[in-house]
């Protein structure tokens, strides 16, 4: 590689800077994005456990009303048995006894009947609920899918975006010196990702906010090598170099 100027390398390494700060944006705005699907689902699979709740608690309620119902059936047989008996009997007592045993089965009966009355009013009630729940259910289904595609399509932008940086950051890379970019990377990966920063005002680092001494200030003016930071070790330039 012909040689090149301290000053024309820190305007590469400032491009490559640019490339691999938006990278790792990138990058990470792609790891949040798994998350933010899986608590859609889990948003949507909640409403729809809330629903199949109901559903169950539905199926429970008309099974009970069925068992009313058949033991409904069973009293209103005694009765008929009772009935028929009666005129096989022969005393008073015992015509009395079963008179008396016929009136409990009724009385049984009258009670049996009203939770039945009770049971459809429920079942109406929760079938009434079921049937809100499902329209909302729908609507849910609906925003879950569609914020799915939006994440879906948010992730192929990225990831499509990411390989165009990766392109540009292989054609970038090269014209760096090679201990120059060595340096820079191990800095980009230590540092959080910023290796290369502009001194702010008259000699701020970028970095830490510290002041930058003259002697190194001297130094980056004169643009005879790489200089990083005292504090924080970033690589230092003036913007007006650029």
């Amino acid at each position: 590689m012909p040689d090149i100027s301290v000053q024309d390398q820190i305007k590469k390494i400032v491009e490559l800077q640019k490339i691999d700060g938006e990278i790792y944006n990138l990058k990470i705005q792609l790891q949040e994005k798994p998350a933010v699907l899986a608590q859609l689902k889990e948003d949507f699979e909640l409403r729809k456990g809330a629903l199949a709740e109901l559903e169950e608690q539905l199926k429970a309620v008309q099974v009970k009303r069925k068992e009313k119902e058949l033991e409904l059936k069973s009293q209103e047989d005694e009765i008929v048995k009772a009935n028929a008996q009666l005129s096989q009997i022969k005393t008073n007592k015992e015509y009395t006894a079963k008179i008396s045993e016929i009136e409990h089965i009724k009385a049984d009966q009258s009670v049996i009947e009203e939770k039945i009355f009770v049971s459809y009013d429920d079942i109406d009630g929760v079938h009434s609920y079921i049937e809100k729940e499902k329209v909302m259910v729908d609507e849910e289904e609906k925003q879950y899918l569609a914020k799915k595609k939006e994440t879906e399509d948010d992730i192929k932008v990225i990831e499509d975006r990411i390989k165009v940086l990766d392109s540009q950051r292989q054609q970038a890379a090269p014209g760096v010196d090679p201990s120059f970019l060595s340096r820079y990377e191990w800095i980009l990966k230590e540092k959080n990702w910023i290796a290369i920063g502009p001194i702010q005002g008259e000699r701020t680092c970028c970095g830490l906010f510290m002041n930058v001494s003259s002697p190194q200030l001297y130094v980056i003016r004169m643009h005879q090598e790489l200089i990083e930071c005292e504090m924080c070790s970033r690589i230092l330039y003036l913007e007006d170099d650029l």
